[in-house]
């Protein structure tokens, strides 16, 4: 009989809001059980409480119909349960080396017997447990020099190490390319024939149907529905997850475009780019795609002024210099939605008003130099309404918000500083359907009120339903330039591939 997991109405609060309410889940070994819902429904909280990060929930876990006691991640892990983030990098620890990562917690404990480590040992079991998911990672290799791939990898090969049954993989997809992701999924495959239970985490339908088998809804914190997944498709699914049907999800536009706002030709960083060019008009939404790792980041950083760089030619509004660092850029009425938002945009450890104003503070101070926080706290709550940010109130910490509506904040500080070239890197990197449909159609606002937009995406459905012209990058340079109606699916992967 396989492994059988079950969490009986968990509720769960937090100052000024109840995260889940009776929510109940069951799971089972060897199969793969997916886990939906739009950014706040209360996916990732539900999976804290099982890998013991929560501990002052209501309700029980049962492991083959025996309560269990999960108040802490030790609980968790000596009842099988092991939990892989998506921000990979805050669960390893960078300057050691991938064999002492996967085996941190047996490390610990040898130092407690005894003075001296079997390092043979610690090697040859790591080696042993890569060899399983199928890979041959050096494990004298340094964790920081790993790719993000290679990283997930190596956590789960810590949960086997430490004889995992049910392994949550929490939007495990969402930095890899497509090459990674199909290695994923073979590891994935592998682990459940093993007899481990894996729950997906994921906003991406394709991967669900992929390689689950079940699947478990939330909404608003409750469950509403939970079945084998053949039972259901893409859009009952979405519209379960919203509590309404979907509709079209990209804007309808008729585009106004104006005179040419920005361009850079020869653009090069020293290292990733290398002859990248783009241009953008007031109006417009100008899509830069490619595949992962083609350079897309760093050339939105670049022209932000964020990294060193350098050009053949640039132009801004008559003139003719690139941005030297972010503060000129702003000044200039540029505006970064960066791909890392939680790293790059956003002061977790800060209240929605200290975010949405922190990049035009300017016009909330007094001239002794002092914050007006009454017209901070009323110009904030204008953003809030009109980006439909979800939140107790505008004194809410922002790492205590969903996905989605961190984004949303990110979008509306640049709203309030009213700037006028808006570049969105990765903007729906793990937010649900329905924040991505309000996102779209903030983007189709921003373009119609006169704002240039460049809009930097792999995800190619994105680029062709939102831009007006796509610029290609490949290793780094621009291989391609195409209207809206020149392009396809197919010939943007022919140039992101390095066609000709």
């Amino acid at each position: 009989m396989s492994e059988q997991l079950e969490m009986r109405n968990i509720s769960i609060s937090f100052p000024g809001v109840k995260a889940l309410d009776n929510v109940s889940f069951s799971a089972s070994a060897g199969e793969v059980h997916a886990l939906a819902g739009a950014n706040g429904a209360g996916k990732s909280t539900l999976m804290k409480i099982l890998s013991g990060a929560y501990a002052h929930y209501t309700g029980e876990i049962l492991i083959n119909g025996q309560p269990v006691h999960i108040r802490s991640p030790r609980d968790a892990r000596q009842h099988g349960i092991e939990i892989v983030f998506q921000e990979v990098d805050v669960a390893l620890i960078p300057y050691l080396s991938v064999a002492e990562n996967i085996m941190i917690d047996e490390l610990a404990n040898a130092k407690k017997r005894s003075p001296f480590v079997d390092w043979h040992k610690i090697r040859s079991t790591a080696r042993q447990v890569l060899a399983r998911l199928g890979e041959n990672i050096d494990c004298n290799q340094i964790a920081s020099s790993l790719t993000i791939a290679q990283k997930q990898l190596v956590l789960i090969a810590r949960a086997l190490v430490h004889s995992a049954k049910f392994l949550v993989l929490d939007e495990p997809t969402a930095p890899l390319s497509q090459s990674e992701t199909d290695a994923l999924f073979k590891v994935i495959q592998d682990l459940v024939e093993q007899g481990m239970g894996i729950i997906y985490i994921s906003h991406r339908m394709p991967e669900i149907f992929r390689v689950c088998s079940r699947i478990t809804i939330l909404r608003d914190g409750k469950t509403v529905d939970a079945r084998p997944l053949k039972e259901l498709n893409y859009q009952s699914i979405v519209e379960k997850m919203l509590g309404r049907k979907l509709g079209e999800s990209f804007p309808v536009r008729t585009p106004k475009i104006g005179d040419e706002l920005f361009s850079v030709s020869g653009l090069s960083d020293g290292a990733r780019l290398r002859n990248a060019r783009i241009s953008v008009r007031r109006g417009e939404i100008v899509g830069l795609t490619g595949l992962v790792g083609a350079g897309k980041t760093e050339f939105c950083k670049a022209i932000f002024g964020a990294t060193r760089s350098a050009c053949a030619s640039t132009f801004w509004k008559g003139g003719s210099r690139l941005p030297s660092d972010p503060h000129y850029s702003v000044q200039m009425g540029m505006a970064l939605i960066p791909e890392e938002r939680r790293k790059e945009g956003l002061f977790l450890g800060q209240s929605v008003a200290d975010n949405i104003t922190i990049a035009s503070l300017d016009q909330f101070s007094s001239r002794a130099g002092f914050v007006r926080r009454q017209k901070e706290f009323s110009t904030s709550k204008d953003v809030v309404a009109k980006m439909g940010i979800k939140c107790s109130d505008v004194h809410q910490m922002v790492a205590n918000l969903s996905g989605g509506n961190q984004q949303k904040v990110v979008v509306g500080k640049w709203l309030c500083a009213d700037a006028e070239l808006y570049i969105f890197d990765e903007p729906t990197k793990g937010i649900d359907v329905g924040a991505k449909k309000d996102l779209y159609g903030l983007i189709g606002a921003l373009a119609d009120s006169g704002k240039a937009v460049i809009y930097a995406s792999c995800e190619f459905e994105e680029i062709l339903g939102l831009c007006d012209r796509i610029f290609v990058l490949y290793a780094g340079e621009t291989v391609a330039e195409l209207k809206n109606s020149e392009a396809n699916e197919e010939k943007l992967l022919y140039y992101s591939t390095g066609g000709k």
